[in-house]
């Protein structure tokens, strides 16, 4: 079986929308976008060295897949340059009919905890979840996370997307791993039990 590592940026107060840019995510008039901008460069080093080192597959909303994908425009067909994104197989949960251009891509539709679950229950490398609000909630509200990899940056913002909505369901948590960057973001990885 694999396993499911969320992989999530959030502020002190919880909120998970749109750390990179102002436009990413501006539902519900949300207008604080880019609110990890200016600790971006020192976590993305230490979230390659603690999260994306090893080989593993992606799960991705088909929001947070579309801003991916036009980042790594340069690499869709593939090259010798190729990132462990690009590398990635990538699953993405997708209403649209629009094609998934990006190299190894695979649409997800239909009863999407069903799916997730069967893919989970293959074999295979660990299955990624960056961003993707409504897909962590889906993931989250049918117990199908198996570990936590969150980065807490030292930014309040009182509204927001929050990781934990009012409708998660307790689970107890082992902290595998805790370390922070110069800057002051605390990157702390959880195994649920």
């Amino acid at each position: 079986m694999r396993k499911l590592a969320l992989l999530t940026f959030i502020t002190l107060d919880g909120v998970m929308q749109a750390p990179k840019l102002p436009e990413e995510d501006t539902s519900n008039g949300f207008k604080l976008g880019g609110w990890a901008d200016k600790y971006w460069d020192e976590v993305m080093e230490q979230v390659k060295s603690e999260a994306m080192s090893e080989p593993y597959d992606l799960l991705l909303g088909r929001k947070t897949y579309d801003i991916f994908a036009s980042a790594h425009k340069s690499n869709m067909n593939g090259n010798s340059d190729e990132s462990p994104m690009d590398k990635a197989t990538k699953y993405v949960v997708t209403n649209s009919d629009n094609k998934l251009e990006w190299k190894n891509s695979i649409a997800i539709t239909g009863n999407v905890a069903e799916e997730i679950s069967k893919l989970k229950s293959q074999d295979g490398l660990l299955l990624q979840v960056h961003g993707s609000w409504d897909l962590i909630q889906t993931l989250l509200l049918n117990d199908l996370v198996d570990e936590f990899r969150i980065w807490t940056f030292p930014v309040v913002l009182g509204k927001g997307k929050r990781l934990f909505s009012k409708d998660f369901v307790p689970k107890n948590l082992t902290l595998v791993k805790s370390e922070s960057t110069s800057n002051g973001v605390v990157m702390s990885i959880y195994k649920c039990e």
